[in-house]
Protein backbone atom coordinates (compact mmCIF):
# COMPACT_ATOMS: atom_id res chain seq x y z
CA UNK A 1 0.00 0.00 0.00
CA UNK A 2 3.10 2.46 1.06
CA UNK A 3 4.11 1.24 -2.71
CA UNK A 4 0.73 2.90 -4.36
CA UNK A 5 0.88 6.56 -2.16
CA UNK A 6 4.59 7.16 -3.58
CA UNK A 7 4.08 6.83 -7.28
CA UNK A 8 2.94 10.29 -8.57
CA UNK A 9 -0.63 12.00 -8.18
CA UNK A 10 -1.14 12.76 -11.69
CA UNK A 11 -0.37 8.96 -12.87
CA UNK A 12 -2.76 7.31 -9.86
CA UNK A 13 -5.77 9.63 -10.96
CA UNK A 14 -5.01 8.60 -14.85
CA UNK A 15 -4.75 4.66 -13.52
CA UNK A 16 -8.02 4.94 -11.74
CA UNK A 17 -9.60 6.29 -14.04
CA UNK A 18 -7.97 3.72 -17.09
CA UNK A 19 -9.73 0.82 -14.63
CA UNK A 20 -13.52 2.94 -14.39
CA UNK A 21 -13.20 3.20 -18.10
CA UNK A 22 -13.78 -0.94 -18.40
CA UNK A 23 -16.72 -0.82 -16.09
CA UNK A 24 -19.38 -0.38 -19.24
CA UNK A 25 -17.62 -3.03 -21.51
CA UNK A 26 -17.57 -5.37 -18.32
CA UNK A 27 -21.50 -4.65 -17.70
CA UNK A 28 -22.49 -5.28 -21.00
CA UNK A 29 -20.60 -9.11 -21.07
CA UNK A 30 -22.53 -10.71 -17.80
CA UNK A 31 -23.98 -13.81 -20.23
CA UNK A 32 -27.18 -14.59 -17.97
CA UNK A 33 -26.88 -12.14 -14.13
CA UNK A 34 -29.53 -9.67 -14.10
CA UNK A 35 -29.02 -5.44 -13.53
CA UNK A 36 -29.79 -6.05 -9.53
CA UNK A 37 -27.79 -9.42 -9.10
CA UNK A 38 -24.62 -7.59 -11.08
CA UNK A 39 -24.49 -4.81 -8.53
CA UNK A 40 -24.73 -6.81 -5.56
CA UNK A 41 -21.58 -9.09 -6.39
CA UNK A 42 -20.07 -5.95 -8.08
CA UNK A 43 -20.39 -4.34 -4.81
CA UNK A 44 -19.43 -7.24 -2.73
CA UNK A 45 -16.26 -7.55 -4.29
CA UNK A 46 -15.89 -3.59 -4.12
CA UNK A 47 -16.85 -3.96 0.24
CA UNK A 48 -14.18 -6.81 0.42
CA UNK A 49 -11.49 -4.78 -1.34
CA UNK A 50 -12.03 -1.75 0.44
CA UNK A 51 -11.77 -3.87 3.94
CA UNK A 52 -8.76 -5.22 3.05
CA UNK A 53 -7.19 -1.62 2.17
CA UNK A 54 -8.65 -0.22 5.15
CA UNK A 55 -7.41 -3.39 7.32
CA UNK A 56 -3.66 -2.70 5.77
CA UNK A 57 -3.44 1.00 6.46
CA UNK A 58 -5.01 1.62 9.91
CA UNK A 59 -4.68 -2.36 10.91
CA UNK A 60 -6.77 -2.52 14.84
CA UNK A 61 -7.53 1.48 14.36
CA UNK A 62 -10.02 0.78 11.56
CA UNK A 63 -12.96 1.20 13.67
CA UNK A 64 -11.56 4.51 14.89
CA UNK A 65 -11.18 5.50 11.22
CA UNK A 66 -15.46 4.59 10.40
CA UNK A 67 -15.78 6.52 13.46
CA UNK A 68 -14.36 9.77 12.72
CA UNK A 69 -15.81 9.62 9.53
CA UNK A 70 -18.71 10.86 11.38
CA UNK A 71 -21.78 11.49 9.91
CA UNK A 72 -20.61 13.42 6.46
CA UNK A 73 -19.28 10.37 5.56
CA UNK A 74 -22.19 8.07 6.31
CA UNK A 75 -24.52 10.64 4.50
CA UNK A 76 -21.57 10.81 1.50
CA UNK A 77 -21.54 7.27 1.38
CA UNK A 78 -25.31 6.71 0.95
CA UNK A 79 -25.00 9.19 -2.22
CA UNK A 80 -21.97 7.76 -3.64
CA UNK A 81 -23.95 4.38 -2.98
CA UNK A 82 -26.82 5.27 -5.43
CA UNK A 83 -24.49 6.82 -7.94
CA UNK A 84 -22.90 3.62 -7.98
CA UNK A 85 -26.15 1.57 -8.33
CA UNK A 86 -26.97 4.44 -11.29
CA UNK A 87 -24.08 3.56 -12.96
CA UNK A 88 -24.64 -0.35 -13.34
CA UNK A 89 -28.33 0.76 -14.25
CA UNK A 90 -27.41 3.24 -16.66
CA UNK A 91 -24.56 0.97 -18.43
CA UNK A 92 -27.40 -2.05 -18.97
CA UNK A 93 -29.95 0.42 -20.14
CA UNK A 94 -27.71 2.54 -22.89
CA UNK A 95 -24.84 3.13 -24.37
CA UNK A 96 -21.91 3.03 -22.72
CA UNK A 97 -20.69 6.22 -24.86
CA UNK A 98 -23.85 8.02 -23.63
CA UNK A 99 -23.03 7.07 -20.08
CA UNK A 100 -19.66 8.09 -20.14
CA UNK A 101 -19.94 11.16 -21.60
CA UNK A 102 -22.43 12.15 -19.17
CA UNK A 103 -20.39 11.13 -16.31
CA UNK A 104 -18.02 13.88 -17.11
CA UNK A 105 -20.92 16.42 -16.39
CA UNK A 106 -19.83 16.06 -12.48
CA UNK A 107 -17.50 19.32 -12.70
CA UNK A 108 -20.78 21.17 -14.57
CA UNK A 109 -22.77 19.98 -11.47
CA UNK A 110 -19.78 20.58 -9.23
CA UNK A 111 -19.54 24.22 -10.35
CA UNK A 112 -23.47 24.80 -9.33
CA UNK A 113 -23.41 22.86 -6.22
CA UNK A 114 -20.91 24.75 -5.27
CA UNK A 115 -22.63 28.21 -5.47
CA UNK A 116 -25.53 27.13 -4.43
CA UNK A 117 -24.38 25.03 -1.23
CA UNK A 118 -20.50 27.00 -0.38
CA UNK A 119 -21.38 30.10 -1.78
CA UNK A 120 -18.15 29.59 -4.66
CA UNK A 121 -18.94 32.50 -7.26
CA UNK A 122 -19.25 31.27 -10.89
CA UNK A 123 -17.32 32.72 -13.42
CA UNK A 124 -18.02 34.15 -16.64
CA UNK A 125 -16.02 30.86 -18.30
CA UNK A 126 -18.54 28.32 -15.95
CA UNK A 127 -21.19 29.91 -17.01
CA UNK A 128 -20.27 29.39 -20.36
CA UNK A 129 -19.31 25.90 -20.20
CA UNK A 130 -22.58 25.19 -18.21
CA UNK A 131 -24.95 26.32 -21.23
CA UNK A 132 -22.97 24.34 -23.71
CA UNK A 133 -23.04 21.04 -21.43
CA UNK A 134 -27.00 21.25 -21.12
CA UNK A 135 -26.93 21.92 -24.97
CA UNK A 136 -24.72 18.98 -25.41
CA UNK A 137 -27.33 17.18 -22.92
CA UNK A 138 -30.36 18.18 -24.75
CA UNK A 139 -28.95 16.97 -27.80
CA UNK A 140 -27.71 13.62 -26.68
CA UNK A 141 -30.53 12.80 -24.41
CA UNK A 142 -33.25 14.48 -27.02
CA UNK A 143 -32.23 11.52 -29.60
CA UNK A 144 -32.81 8.83 -27.69
CA UNK A 145 -35.78 8.38 -28.67
CA UNK A 146 -36.57 4.68 -27.54
CA UNK A 147 -38.00 4.15 -23.56
CA UNK A 148 -35.18 1.64 -22.40
CA UNK A 149 -32.28 4.00 -23.59
CA UNK A 150 -34.12 7.21 -22.94
CA UNK A 151 -34.49 5.38 -19.12
CA UNK A 152 -30.24 4.52 -18.85
CA UNK A 153 -29.66 8.08 -19.84
CA UNK A 154 -31.93 9.92 -17.53
CA UNK A 155 -30.45 7.66 -14.55
CA UNK A 156 -26.84 8.08 -15.72
CA UNK A 157 -27.24 11.64 -14.19
CA UNK A 158 -27.34 10.46 -10.33
CA UNK A 159 -23.90 9.45 -11.12
CA UNK A 160 -22.06 12.99 -11.73
CA UNK A 161 -24.81 14.57 -9.52
CA UNK A 162 -23.46 12.14 -6.60
CA UNK A 163 -20.31 12.09 -7.01
CA UNK A 164 -20.54 16.38 -6.96
CA UNK A 165 -22.45 16.19 -3.37
CA UNK A 166 -19.56 13.86 -2.55
CA UNK A 167 -16.99 16.51 -3.30
CA UNK A 168 -19.23 19.30 -1.80
CA UNK A 169 -18.90 17.26 1.44
CA UNK A 170 -15.23 16.44 1.37
CA UNK A 171 -14.90 20.39 0.62
CA UNK A 172 -17.22 21.67 3.42
CA UNK A 173 -15.60 18.92 5.56
CA UNK A 174 -12.10 18.43 4.89
CA UNK A 175 -11.03 16.04 7.54
CA UNK A 176 -13.52 13.52 6.08
CA UNK A 177 -11.40 10.06 5.36
CA UNK A 178 -12.55 9.34 1.79
CA UNK A 179 -11.66 5.48 2.03
CA UNK A 180 -14.27 4.65 4.70
CA UNK A 181 -16.58 6.94 3.05
CA UNK A 182 -16.25 4.55 0.04
CA UNK A 183 -17.02 1.39 2.12
CA UNK A 184 -20.08 2.61 3.44
CA UNK A 185 -21.21 3.67 -0.71
CA UNK A 186 -20.47 -0.07 -1.63
CA UNK A 187 -22.71 -1.78 1.61
CA UNK A 188 -25.02 0.56 0.75
CA UNK A 189 -25.40 -0.27 -3.30
CA UNK A 190 -24.73 -4.03 -2.20
CA UNK A 191 -28.09 -4.06 -0.45
CA UNK A 192 -29.76 -2.24 -2.62
CA UNK A 193 -28.41 -5.04 -5.21
CA UNK A 194 -29.66 -7.36 -2.88
CA UNK A 195 -32.81 -6.67 -2.05
CA UNK A 196 -34.00 -5.58 -5.79
CA UNK A 197 -32.98 -9.28 -7.01
CA UNK A 198 -35.10 -11.88 -6.66
CA UNK A 199 -31.74 -14.67 -6.42
CA UNK A 200 -28.38 -13.98 -6.04
CA UNK A 201 -27.33 -17.29 -7.75
CA UNK A 202 -25.30 -16.25 -10.86
CA UNK A 203 -23.05 -18.60 -13.35
CA UNK A 204 -18.85 -18.73 -12.41
CA UNK A 205 -18.45 -16.79 -15.52
CA UNK A 206 -20.33 -13.79 -14.58
CA UNK A 207 -18.85 -14.63 -11.01
CA UNK A 208 -15.65 -13.62 -12.27
CA UNK A 209 -16.63 -10.95 -14.52
CA UNK A 210 -18.14 -9.67 -10.68
CA UNK A 211 -14.87 -10.03 -9.10
CA UNK A 212 -12.96 -7.95 -11.98
CA UNK A 213 -15.35 -4.95 -11.56
CA UNK A 214 -15.59 -5.31 -7.97
CA UNK A 215 -11.96 -5.72 -7.19
CA UNK A 216 -10.30 -3.94 -9.90
CA UNK A 217 -12.17 -1.72 -12.19
CA UNK A 218 -14.04 0.05 -9.29
CA UNK A 219 -11.71 -0.94 -6.16
CA UNK A 220 -8.32 -0.17 -7.53
CA UNK A 221 -9.87 2.81 -9.81
CA UNK A 222 -11.15 4.83 -6.75
CA UNK A 223 -8.53 3.70 -4.54
CA UNK A 224 -5.92 5.44 -7.25
CA UNK A 225 -8.00 8.55 -7.73
CA UNK A 226 -8.87 8.84 -4.01
CA UNK A 227 -5.00 8.87 -3.25
CA UNK A 228 -3.91 10.84 -6.42
CA UNK A 229 -5.99 13.54 -5.84
CA UNK A 230 -4.50 14.36 -2.69
CA UNK A 231 -1.66 15.76 -4.53
CA UNK A 232 -2.48 17.08 -7.78
CA UNK A 233 -4.59 20.12 -8.91
CA UNK A 234 -8.53 19.80 -9.00
CA UNK A 235 -8.18 20.87 -12.05
CA UNK A 236 -5.71 18.74 -13.13
CA UNK A 237 -7.80 15.74 -11.87
CA UNK A 238 -10.85 16.53 -13.85
CA UNK A 239 -9.34 16.35 -17.23
CA UNK A 240 -7.31 13.11 -16.26
CA UNK A 241 -11.01 12.26 -14.99
CA UNK A 242 -11.86 13.02 -19.25
CA UNK A 243 -9.55 9.22 -19.65
CA UNK A 244 -12.67 7.32 -18.86
CA UNK A 245 -15.10 9.32 -21.06
CA UNK A 246 -12.36 8.79 -24.10
CA UNK A 247 -11.92 4.87 -23.50
CA UNK A 248 -14.60 3.85 -22.40
CA UNK A 249 -16.45 3.73 -25.63
CA UNK A 250 -13.49 2.53 -27.33
CA UNK A 251 -13.55 -0.11 -25.10
CA UNK A 252 -17.49 -1.11 -26.15
CA UNK A 253 -16.45 0.07 -30.09
CA UNK A 254 -13.39 -3.05 -29.73
CA UNK A 255 -14.71 -5.43 -28.11
CA UNK A 256 -18.96 -5.11 -28.55
CA UNK A 257 -18.93 -3.56 -31.70
CA UNK A 258 -20.57 -1.04 -30.14
CA UNK A 259 -21.07 2.29 -31.80
CA UNK A 260 -22.12 5.69 -30.70
CA UNK A 261 -25.07 7.03 -32.67
CA UNK A 262 -24.51 10.19 -34.44
CA UNK A 263 -26.48 12.54 -32.27
CA UNK A 264 -25.12 11.39 -29.41
CA UNK A 265 -21.33 11.45 -30.75
CA UNK A 266 -21.99 15.11 -31.47
CA UNK A 267 -23.65 15.76 -27.67
CA UNK A 268 -20.60 14.16 -26.21
CA UNK A 269 -18.34 15.76 -28.49
CA UNK A 270 -20.28 19.08 -27.03
CA UNK A 271 -19.87 18.05 -23.19
CA UNK A 272 -16.22 17.40 -23.03
CA UNK A 273 -15.32 20.77 -24.66
CA UNK A 274 -17.80 22.10 -22.14
CA UNK A 275 -16.11 19.84 -19.21
CA UNK A 276 -12.37 21.26 -20.86
CA UNK A 277 -13.32 24.91 -20.72
CA UNK A 278 -14.57 24.20 -16.75
CA UNK A 279 -11.30 22.85 -15.98
CA UNK A 280 -9.36 25.72 -18.23
CA UNK A 281 -11.20 28.50 -15.96
CA UNK A 282 -10.49 25.90 -12.64
CA UNK A 283 -6.43 26.00 -13.99
CA UNK A 284 -6.74 29.65 -14.14
CA UNK A 285 -8.01 30.40 -10.69
CA UNK A 286 -5.55 28.24 -9.18
CA UNK A 287 -2.79 30.33 -10.86
CA UNK A 288 -4.04 32.95 -9.51
CA UNK A 289 -4.73 32.10 -6.31
CA UNK A 290 -0.70 31.30 -5.91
Amino acid sequence: MSLISKLPGPLLVFLGAFCLSFGGLIVKSFEGATLWQILFWRQLFFVLLVIIFLLFTYKKKIFVALYKSGVPGFIGGIVLGLGFSAYVFAMYNTTVANANFIIQTQAIFLAIFGYLFLKEKISKLTLASIILAISGILLMVGSSLSPGQLSGNLVAFIMPSSFAVLIIIVRKYPNVDMIPLQLFAGIVAMLIGYFASTKINISTHDLFLALIAGFFQVGLGFIFITIGAKKTLSAIVGILMMTEAVFGPFWAWLFLDESPEFFALIGGTIILFAVFIQFYSLLSREKISK
